[in-house]
């Protein structure tokens, strides 16, 4: 998933310090999205995932203007519902701009969703 960083993407924008750079939270939103779509092939009709942990570097600084393409590799060989993705982030010159991992757990759509509903 490749993403161009706007002025609604920085830091400064978002709340998370004052500098028109990528801020982190939006970088995790993309990575999240990533695994997202890596979550696909790993469920049956009516499952979804949901985002457990995340362990993530933000190791480069991106300005308005730039590039970043998000990747998440799926785990090789799943246990159970917990699906860990290897996520990374390129800029456009090809540094890493970030680097870890984020957990996501296949759940029941239909009962996660009752369950907050009775936890009001």
């Amino acid at each position: 998933m490749q993403h161009d960083v706007t002025n609604a993407d920085t830091a400064a924008a978002l709340g998370s310090g004052d500098v028109p750079v990528l801020a982190t939270p939006r970088l995790i939103a993309w990575l999240e999205a990533a695994t997202v779509q890596s979550a696909a092939p790993f469920l049956g009709t009516d499952q979804t995932t949901v985002g457990t942990a995340i362990r993530v570097e933000h190791r480069r600084a991106t300005p308005v203007g730039g590039s970043v393409e998000v990747m998440a590799q799926p785990p090789a060989d799943p246990e159970g519902r917990r699906l860990t993705f290897v996520v990374q982030a390129i800029d456009g010159s090809g540094q890493l701009v970030a680097a870890g991992e984020i957990d996501r757990v296949i759940v029941d759509r239909q009962r996660f969703l009752a369950a907050l509903s009775g936890s009001g």
